[in-house]
């Protein structure tokens, strides 16, 4: 087993409770586990027990998804993934774009052993599957970004212990994300979530949530639409349960791709939606799911915040090292974050290589982050939407040695908002729902855009990739997407372009779902499709800082079309 490491992070610790409830689910699951190998349980009837504790059977073997809540991690839980990743699967495991980690190897018999293991270091796989309330989700940065206005931790933990296991919502019509937001910048993506909230104040200070309903990707990709500007936060929890019960009630249950909310919204027309919430709101907002001031103080007393020291703005040796090093200068600028206590930054530790499917990471690369972690950053990271990790404090002055120490691991590849920086599913490869495998098509396209003086004069460009149009690569909403679609059996992909998950349109975030540029492609066609779509951008902008993502919006999609199109003629 794995030393506990540091507990200085920015870590939510268990109380007894916590902890006795996800033993007690290990020792639950344990039992249902043998009882399914014995054969006293059927597959049908197993199902649903192990989906709600991430467990799916795929393509080749089972494959376990472990919860990271609202994506923060301590160094002590990367030692542990290790420990799983060689004793348990295959050397390696796979962030995903839900902020969790997934494991595809496992043996059916040895998961609860897993769960067990995890357990000690109070991590579990409760809920990251299943038609229930899934893992709420943030900011990487949440915290620590200069532009927030509420850090929405302790909230996302209030979320989190208000769905675990929620009675009422064990069995919802479909699968159901909350993301929440406190910053300006929305780098959670809460308008494609079935409900995205935003953390803000009034204008005499008081916290509440702009709250939005009916968002998501899939096979009907839909912008949410916000139904209330402003819940206060003490009301918080009781308007969840008003928007969650109108949809338990009247979610359709007859047809799969009819059972999200974002449905419902839809056919309803969100007016109709929105006064059947105020309606229960009304109802049920002074009982008792009413936050209370000491409710709230508890949650946050169970955090352990970081300490920092007094430092300049920027340090000296540090400007002058950068201007010096090229290759450092690369990767400051495009993997050090902005953070907002004077003499710190965030750091980005990109998962997406030449050769490595997006988002996996190796056993001894976990160990050797997580020795990172406690050395610069507190034993403290992060997990991102884009599959890659994230050291939330380090010290300005620290900067170069962090480089030189990711530089000899392979780690410090400076692509983040780039091309190379792709996100994909596991694909056609693992998953038993995928039309197309994703992993050779980022492989292809990572290698054609190998070249970061290439990558750099592109500028920031977010290309997706998913497998299936339930979009677990978020293709909608790439500046690029690629989709993998079924064609008499054989493997295609369609193609959009002007996604977006966050954009900035009349003084306002919101998110644009990308349009089809036109019939789809076969596999061995789109690194080519790709490479014509930059080159068509190259020659269209007007600035050299102008994103691939603004042209599309001020030209349209019929220059790139056009192209594309005469050349596969």
């Amino acid at each position: 087993m794995p030393d506990g490491g540091t507990h200085n992070a920015c870590m939510y610790q268990y109380t007894a409770f916590d902890q006795k409830l996800v033993d007690e689910r290990v020792a639950q699951f344990r039992d249902q586990t043998e009882r399914r190998l014995s054969g006293e349980l059927s597959e049908d009837e197993y199902r649903p027990l192990r989906l709600q504790n991430g467990l799916y059977v795929q393509k080749h073997a089972p494959m376990l998804r472990v919860a990271i809540p609202y994506g923060l991690l301590a160094s002590r839980h990367l030692r542990m993934f290790a420990h799983v990743a060689r004793k348990y699967d295959r050397g390696y495991a796979h962030f995903t774009t839900r902020q969790n980690i997934q494991y595809n190897w496992p043996e059916l018999g040895q998961v609860p052993d897993i769960l067990a293991d995890l357990a000690t270091v109070q991590m579990h796989a409760i809920q990251t599957s299943g038609n229930c309330i899934r893992n709420t989700t943030t900011d990487q940065f949440a915290g620590i970004a200069p532009d927030e206005v509420v850090n929405p931790l302790v909230w996302a933990e209030i979320i989190r212990q208000w769905s675990t296991i929620h009675p009422e919502f064990a069995f919802l019509p479909r699968k159901f994300k909350i993301a929440i937001s406190g910053a300006t910048s929305d780098r959670a993506a809460t308008l494609v979530h079935d409900i995205g909230l935003v953390a803000l104040k009034d204008a005499a200070g008081n916290i509440g949530f702009r709250v939005a309903v009916g968002g998501g990707l899939g096979r009907t990709p839909i912008v949410g639409t916000v139904i209330r500007d402003f819940v206060p936060w003490q009301h918080l929890i009781t308007y969840l349960e008003a928007i969650l019960r109108v949809y338990n009630r009247l979610g359709r249950r007859d047809n799969k791709y009819k059972a999200r909310i974002k449905i419902l919204v839809k056919e309803s027309t969100p007016a109709q939606f929105t006064d059947w919430v105020e309606a229960e709101f009304e109802a049920t907002k002074n009982g008792p799911t009413l936050l209370l001031q000491a409710e709230v103080d508890a949650i946050a007393g169970r955090f352990t915040w970081p300490t920092y020291k007094d430092l300049p703005q920027d340090d000296a040796a540090t400007v002058t090292f950068a201007a010096g090093h090229d290759d450092f200068a690369r990767w400051q600028r495009r993997n050090v974050h902005a953070h907002r206590v004077p003499g710190y930054a965030a750091v980005s530790v990109s998962l997406k290589r030449v050769g490595i499917p997006p988002g996996d990471i190796t056993a001894d690369e976990l160990d050797a982050v997580a020795a990172l972690a406690d050395k610069y950053t507190q034993g403290e990271l992060r997990v991102t939407h884009e599959q890659n990790l994230v050291l939330p404090d380090v010290e300005k002055s620290e900067l170069p040695a962090l480089w030189r120490e990711l530089k000899a691991l392979g780690m410090a590849v400076p692509n983040i908002g780039l091309i190379g920086n792709i996100i994909a599913c596991p694909g056609g490869d693992f998953c038993d729902l995928a039309n197309a495998v994703s992993i050779p098509v980022a492989a292809a396209i990572h290698e054609r855009f190998e070249s970061l003086d290439y990558q750099f004069d592109i500028g920031e460009l977010d290309l997706n990739i998913s497998g299936c149009i339930n979009a677990c690569g978020h293709h909608h909403v790439g500046h690029i997407g690629i989709l993998g679609v079924d064609k008499h059996d054989e493997e295609w992909y369609q193609i959009t372009i002007g996604g977006a998950q966050s954009i900035a349109q009349g003084g306002a975030q919101t998110a644009k779902i990308g349009k089809i540029i036109g019939p789809s492609f076969a596999r061995a066609e789109v690194a080519d499709v790709v490479e014509t779509l930059i080159q068509t951008y190259l020659g269209l902008r007007e600035r050299d800082d102008e994103r691939f993502v603004d042209v599309v919006a001020r030209v349209g999609i019929d220059p790139f079309k056009e192209r594309v199109y005469a050349e596969a003629d």
